[in-house]
């Protein structure tokens, strides 16, 4: 399985002829993946997928994290039922706008208005655009642990992939490392009454340290400085009232997105109705072009969004996302143990959330490790770049899956010991998203 893939062979190649980099995300790219052993997709169900020559994956990490129930689920498939026959978008706002906004406060009390559209990176920047008009600032702080925020410039001038994009943008961007308060306060005293926001995951691979995000809260209020939780990720996964519900630490600004819609596209921009008033009608101020995007609130999405919070009312997903993550997590590190491989391949971040590090004989990150690992997962039917599971996983799933990492890791084993994966790798190595060059 996974290792005889002609159809999606065929089928990549028809995609990088018509589309650059052949896929509409990068992250999606057959770079990512061995070469020879990038499935093309036909299906999926529930926690499985197929690919175009009919093979069947147990898959992780499904939609980048945006199907956290599985896909096609009936009652988010039933609630867009429900919409298409409608119609999807109009002159003026539909009353599933309000009933979507309503839904939604009441799932994230600790925001005050909302506005909805179509992806992370719109959200994201439209809450940095307001806080540099609620402040007068020009400066935005990201922080360097967390891997990615918008597809736009102020972020991605800061990536090794910032071609076309001008210095003096990627100037106004400065970054903090998370986790650190004292690095944070330096920053802000050696930008005194420039930084605008500072933008962060409230949490990711690793758990806030105590006291961090209450400290950073207290910080930012003194400098007067925006603080954004980008909660794309954590939304979820942490808590279905998001990072801050959990943490009890209440943003200015946060943004959410991914698993709101599971996978249909809505993202949501949320917070404070001092700031968010100032992208409407009703305020004095000079008004900010906040979010205005012809298919923001296409109806079936908002009904798909409402139909997710109502599943996360009634069923336990957080506790499941967590009880199956906790297996993989606790299994996959046994066999690595058992095979001696534990030191190499490792699993981080929380169970619903959880990644997988390849390292090399020095404990250094490796792509050609990973290469090795990635190809094993493949033919035995893993379809895994991470370890982030869908509710719709089933136990076993995750102890195939186990047994299939056992398999990969004695692979593993083998080229630890031959001082080099190559002979396993299949070609060339898997690459990272933000290189330079192709």
């Amino acid at each position: 399985m996974g290792t005889n893939l002609p159809r999606s062979t065929k089928a990549d190649e028809r995609l990088h002829r018509v589309i650059p980099g052949g896929a509409h995300t990068y992250a999606k790219g057959s770079d990512q993946y061995p070469a020879g052993m990038a499935p093309v997709i036909s299906h999926g169900r529930g926690g499985h997928v197929w690919d175009v020559d009919g093979n069947e994956y147990i898959e992780y990490g499904a939609g980048l994290r945006a199907v956290s129930l599985g896909h096609a689920h009936p009652r988010v498939l039933e609630a867009v039922r429900g919409e298409l026959d409608k119609g999807s978008n109009f002159i003026r706002p539909s009353i599933i706008e309000a009933e979507a906004a309503e839904r939604f406060l009441e799932n994230v009390p600790t925001a005050e208005m909302v506005k909805f559209t179509k992806n992370g990176s719109d959200a994201t920047t439209a809450a940095v655009r307001l806080a540099r008009a609620a402040t007068g600032r020009k400066l935005v702080a990201k922080c360097a642990d967390h891997a990615f925020f918008s597809t736009d410039d102020w972020f991605i001038g800061t990536t090794p992939m910032n071609a076309g994009i001008p210095d003096e943008t990627t100037e106004a961007t400065v970054s903090f490392p998370y986790g650190d308060l004292q690095a944070a306060e330096e920053l802000l005293q050696r930008h005194e009454g420039e930084i605008a926001c500072m933008i962060l995951e409230a949490a990711a691979a690793v758990e806030p340290p105590p006291g961090y995000l209450q400290g950073l809260r207290e910080l930012t209020t003194r400098h007067g400085v925006v603080l954004i939780f980008d909660e794309m990720i954590t939304g979820f996964r942490w808590s279905a009232h998001g990072a801050q519900g959990l943490y009890g630490v209440t943003p200015d600004l946060s943004t959410f997105g991914k698993a709101l819609g599971n996978g249909f596209a809505v993202s949501a921009l949320a917070g404070k109705r001092e700031l968010m008033e100032i992208g409407g009608l009703r305020t004095d101020r000079e008004r900010v072009f906040l979010l205005s995007t012809t298919h923001g609130a296409e109806t079936h999405s908002l009904a798909a969004a409402m139909a997710v919070m109502d599943v996360y009312r009634d069923e336990d997903v957080i506790g499941r996302l967590h009880a199956l993550g906790d297996r993989l997590a606790a299994g996959v590190r046994e066999v690595a143990a058992g095979i001696g491989v534990e030191d190499h391949v490792v699993v981080r971040g929380r169970a619903s959330n959880l990644v997988f590090g390849t390292l090399d004989e020095q404990g250094r990150p490796s792509q050609p490790y990973r290469t090795l690992f990635l190809r094993e997962l493949i033919g035995g039917g893993v379809l895994g770049p991470s370890f982030v599971v869908s509710a719709a996983l089933t136990e076993a799933d995750i102890d195939k899956t186990i047994d299939v990492v056992a398999q990969a890791c004695t692979v593993y084993r083998k080229a630890l010991d031959a001082n080099d994966p190559a002979p396993w790798m299949g070609g060339r190595p898997v690459q990272p998203v933000f290189r330079k060059y192709a």
